[in-house]
């Protein structure tokens, strides 16, 4: 199967809730981790891809998601069924599986997962070039979004981490586009370079 982009997804910084132990007392923090699909296999929008990222689309914090090495988020649509199964959390969130972007991601793609995903590798989408970079990091924010404590530890334990990209060719994007793959040095694959990441924090 030839690899595409199913949905392309942005989201503007807000208030996150944070789960809280102590029962009448709520914190937030300010994130952009929830986002919503703008283009669609059904209505295929166009959407301008930048060196710092998709038009609309926000960042909260450049050090974990930003910048021109993490401009743009990929998430496979083939982990999305794992999720639903593994998820303990309330039905208000599992509704949100049903739409691509659930996962703070700004492309959901079919056809490539980690494994198959090395640093360096570079995307031809029509115009524009993306370069793989690094595997996403769960942090509390993921947990909250999730609305499971322990979605992160999943996550690395099943190495669904998804992948970063920089923008090398800036364009327009749009859902349904084919995912041309230009192979780098493959000296490390995401899956890889995410097993090393888990090792590291337990």
């Amino acid at each position: 199967m030839s690899a595409r982009i199913l949905s392309i997804s942005t989201g503007r910084v807000v208030p996150l809730v944070l789960p809280n132990p102590h029962k009448g007392s709520q914190k937030t923090t300010r994130s952009a981790i929830v986002k919503s699909p703008v283009s669609s296999l059904q209505d295929p929008q166009s959407i301008v891809c930048q060196t710092m990222g998709l038009e609309g689309d926000q960042q909260a914090n450049h050090s974990v998601h930003g910048g021109r090495d993490k401009a743009v988020y990929c998430y496979p649509a083939e982990h999305y069924p794992f999720w639903k199964g593994a998820l303990k959390t309330t039905e208000d969130k599992l509704v949100r599986l049903d739409q691509h972007g659930a996962f703070g991601e700004n492309l959901t793609i079919e056809g490539l997962t980690e494994e198959q995903v090395y640093i360096g590798d570079v995307w031809q989408i029509e115009e524009v070039q993306l370069e793989i970079k690094a595997p996403r990091e769960p942090c509390f924010k993921f947990n909250a979004l999730m609305g499971d404590r322990l979605a992160g530890k999943k996550m690395f334990a099943e190495g669904l981490s998804g992948w970063y990209l920089s923008v090398l060719s800036p364009g327009v994007l749009r859902a349904g586009d084919q995912i041309k793959v230009i192979s780098g040095t493959r000296e490390k694959s995401i899956a890889e370079v995410f097993k090393d990441l888990g090792r590291k924090t337990v």
